[in-house]
């Protein structure tokens, strides 16, 4: 029997064995049920049985988790009572409503919470210069006046621009914030980049000639998808990393009669709702396992029984074998002889890709013959596999397994993402908003600073920017604008260290105590979504617009985060209405206004809303009347538009459709005009970033903290002091961090560290006891959740909880993932969350408060 075969749940034996023991313990990746008391339910017909008015309006559920879903408030009298999601439209599966989560759900209790930020505040011990710097993150708060608090954030920028420099100014987060916008205006800020949540799909894609990243388009729409006969989960799990409809895309697929295979190493939620078959594999080793299989394709492949589509590598591709190299390439470096070891001497057989991956070598085969013997298959991944050290020697060899397969550019066959806003329905936009109208500020400071070296920068002061080399650095002055830069980067504790050392001035706007907020000198409170005058939360599915509108004035004394700013750019003396020429009424307008639908052929593009003078008139904006699919009211009123789909309708995608039924007359961007397995831009970016050295095939380079790592001798597979790899998946707690103040939240989703019953039996972990969890870069606690779902050997700690470190004692009793990651800067400036090892044993110390009982950080 096979490993797969050993730890394989299938449905009918999952359930039975969670009616014979305990359900929480056998969900896949899961959490506790909870049930409400008579009392609670009683309370909840009383309050829906009390709500006779009020008006439901669309509100925004902004967070970065990819839904975009309806979300609705029912304002009675300025308070918000009830929330609901989609009921626009009948649901069905060609025009489903577009539901949201929990988390949507639960959007007042961050917005009302008792711990929202209400004042500007000062550390009690803070002082021009810095004051004592080791008491942030522990020091008390005074309340100040706008005023004060402002006028200190200008005036410590122009002192500490005048004595170190215009590049001692760090503003983290990407460009195009309110802040951002101001500083560049006043002479510039160091600023900072990497590859987030994307991992190595951030640029890899774009130099091997792929539609992959944020906002491209490279797997299939949904109607397509129901064409597939095959679906691969390689790492994929929309269940939890996609909420909102991309699951039930899944399922229509499988209803049309889809297979589902699961390469994870978890069984996953996902997994169970679609009866995969699970394939449970090494965090990291993804590129092995995919070595393998293509090994196997070649040693299986024949004219009688093909599972190679040589005319796809022949006229689509260059670097397979030696007769199709890119001109000027050594035609010894073609990836065929890779595989076959041919001047290696290491053949990457299925037996060779077993020792790493964790999957039998005759797992290897059957994925080989499922993926090259089946005629329809969809190759989809998540970002997670790649979110790894050395990371993208991955992406090549995913890619290059669908070029192998043919399972590109075809009705049922895709290889690429499927995740976040485009899971499950891929595809152009046929529906979007138009630009706020501000005008782009240019930052005349080039440096920036990779998420792998930012703790080096500050605690070195040298960090290596792209296409210079090691260059000097002397941050003084810190500012968080809208972004969980300290909780989300690796190693927090380091991060810790180095904003208590040398830094003067710390500067969060927030509207929650994040930990960036925690760790500030001067926080200013800002306004939630709800507050402000309306947005368009844009993306989301290819076929939906969702608007929000205003639901109650600004609480407390929050301001908005472009009001902060051009009070800031006041002070520092430049002319604020070159950066805001308009209100941010105007803004919202203009979105409303420029929204534009593609037109039932399919090619051209129209007005979505329509816009009359009288509405131009009574919103006091300036713009032109013009003819849509739906007027301003009742879009605003509704929150939403939704094209509705057929399958023999024109909105149908089907990735790389016209290159590979034409290469010729529908080039790549690559130097040869192809897909490049043999890529020598990925060998030049990577020399440029100047930190590893990348191949131009994919071969496979172990990851730093990788599995092969967690062995002191793996030759011998002698464990070392770190036996367990930990990966992160992302939770329906949080949206990264945020949210994960949310009490509702907090008691349904506890946020535990997932283990194999094998591996707690061993040492001797009981389900729901106390575990300390160490790496070489900190130490947390969590409760156990003991359960046959995850692989031996692999523990999961959920993404995003909120570091609490115990001063005393260092630890991090909220089990912050980031204070066990390392900052390691390989290839293209890939930062590897998902490569890390930890030991786990017993906590001994004081009782673990649950995180539903732990007191929200409130502050005045």
């Amino acid at each position: 029997m096979s490993e797969r075969q050993k730890i394989a749940l299938s449905r009918r034996s999952f359930i039975a064995w969670t009616s014979a023991a305990s359900v929480m313990a056998t969900l896949p990746l899961s959490k506790q049920l909870y049930a409400a008391t008579p009392e609670e339910e009683k309370a909840v017909v009383q309050a829906t049985d009390a709500v006779t008015q009020g008006k439901w309006k669309p509100v925004a559920c902004w967070h970065n988790c990819g839904g975009r879903c309806v979300n609705k408030a029912l304002v009675v009298d300025g308070v918000v009572v009830r929330q609901k999601t989609d009921d626009v439209v009948a649901d069905s599966p060609d025009f489903p409503q577009q539901r949201g989560c929990l988390r949507g759900r639960s959007q007042r209790k961050q917005v009302f919470g008792a711990d929202r930020l209400k004042y500007p505040m000062k550390r009690k011990g803070w002082a021009p210069g810095g004051g004592d710097k080791s008491l942030r993150g522990r020091d008390q708060w005074v309340r100040i006046s706008w005023d004060e608090a402002l006028d200190i954030v200008a005036s410590e920028s122009k002192r500490i621009k005048e004595k170190y420099g215009q590049e001692s100014i760090w503003i983290t987060g990407g460009n195009g914030v309110e802040i951002q916008s101001v500083y560049a205006k006043a002479g510039g800020f160091v600023g900072d980049w990497g590859t987030t949540s994307w991992g190595a799909w951030f640029e890899t894609p774009a130099h091997l000639g792929l539609l992959e990243g944020f906002y491209t388009f490279g797997t299939n729409d949904r109607f397509d998808m129901r064409n597939s006969q095959l679906i691969v989960m390689w790492g994929a799990n929309p269940a939890w990393s996609s909420p909102g409809s991309p699951t039930y895309n899944y399922y229509q697929a499988k209803k049309a009669g889809a297979r589902f295979i699961s390469i994870d190493p978890s069984y996953t939620t996902t997994a169970e709702l679609m009866d995969a078959d699970w394939y449970p594999i090494n965090p990291g080793t993804d590129h092995a396992l995919a070595l393998g299989i293509m090994y196997a394709l070649l040693e299986m492949d024949s004219p009688d029984s093909p599972l190679i589509d040589w005319d796809f590598l022949r006229r689509c591709t260059v670097g397979f074998d030696e007769s199709n190299m890119p001109a000027g390439a050594d035609p010894k470096g073609n990836f065929k002889d890779y595989l076959l070891g041919t001047y290696t001497g290491e053949p990457k057989t299925p037996e060779w890709a077993s020792n790493i991956c964790g999957l039998s070598a005759s797992d290897i085969r059957t994925l080989a013959r499922e993926i090259g013997g089946t005629n329809r298959v969809a190759l989809l991944t998540g970002w997670a596999p790649a979110r790894i050290h050395n990371g993208e020697g991955w992406v090549q060899a995913f890619s290059t397994l669908g070029f192998m397969t043919g399972h590109m550019g075809r009705p049922g066959r895709m290889t690429g993402v499927s995740c976040h806003f485009a899971a499950g329905n891929n595809g152009t936009r046929l529906v979007m908003a138009g630009a706020s109208g501000l005008p782009s500020v240019p930052n005349p400071v080039s440096l920036k600073i990779n998420h792998n070296e930012l703790n080096r920068a500050l605690l070195e002061k040298k960090f290596r920017q792209r296409g210079v080399g090691d260059v000097d650095a002397n941050i003084q002055m810190i500012i968080h604008p809208f972004n969980a830069t300290l909780q989300t980067r690796a190693n927090i504790s380091q991060s810790v260290e180095a904003y208590r050392k040398d830094i003067e001035l710390v500067v969060t706007a927030a509207y929650v105590p994040h930990t960036c907020a925690k760790y500030s000198d001067i926080v200013l409170p800002v306004t939630t979504e709800w507050e402000r005058e309306g947005t368009i939360l844009n993306p989301s599915n290819r076929e939906v617009i969702i608007a929000a509108v205003n639901v109650t004035p600004p609480l407390y004394e929050a301001k908005s985060d472009q009001w902060i700013a051009k009070e800031i750019g006041k002070r520092l003396g430049i002319n604020v209405d070159e950066v805001f020429p308009i209100s941010e009424k105007q803004q919202f307008f203009n979105k409303l206004n420029g929204a534009t639908i593609i037109g039932e052929d399919g090619k051209t593009t129209e007005p979505l809303i329509t816009i009359t003078q009288a509405d131009i008139d009574e919103w006091q904006v300036t713009g032109k009347p013009q003819q849509g699919r739906i007027t301003l009211n009742e879009f605003l009123t509704v929150g939403k538009y939704q094209v509705e789909r057929s399958s023999d309708d024109n909105y149908g995608y089907i990735a790389y459709e016209d290159f590979i039924r034409d290469p010729q007359a529908n080039p790549r961007p690559t130097p040869s005009g192809k897909f490049e397995i043999y890529c020598q831009t990925l060998v030049e970016k990577a020399d440029e970033c100047g930190w590893t050295k990348l191949p131009p095939i994919p071969e496979y380079i172990p990851s730093a903290s990788g599995y092969e790592a967690s062995f002191s001798d793996f030759s011998k597979k002698e464990k070392g002091d770190y036996p367990f790899q930990i990966y992160n998946p992302h939770y329906l707690r949080r949206s990264h961090s945020t949210l994960d103040n949310v009490p509702w939240l907090r008691e349904q989703w506890p946020s535990p560290i997932y283990i194999n019953a094998s591996d707690a039996k061993r040492l001797g972990i009981k389900h729901g006891e106390t575990v300390l969890i160490t790496s070489p870069q900190g130490k947390i606690v969590r409760p156990a959740l003991v359960t046959q779902t995850m692989k031996p050997g692999v523990v999961a700690l959920p993404h995003g909880s909120w570091t609490n470190v115990d001063e005393k004692t260092g630890i991090d009793m909220a089990g912050a993932d980031n204070t066990l990651t390392i900052q390691v800067p390989t290839g293209l400036g890939t930062s590897g969350w998902n490569t890390m090892l930890c030991n786990i044993e017993k906590w001994h110390g004081d009782q673990l408060v649950p995180d539903a009982a732990i007191p929200q950080r409130i502050i005045f």
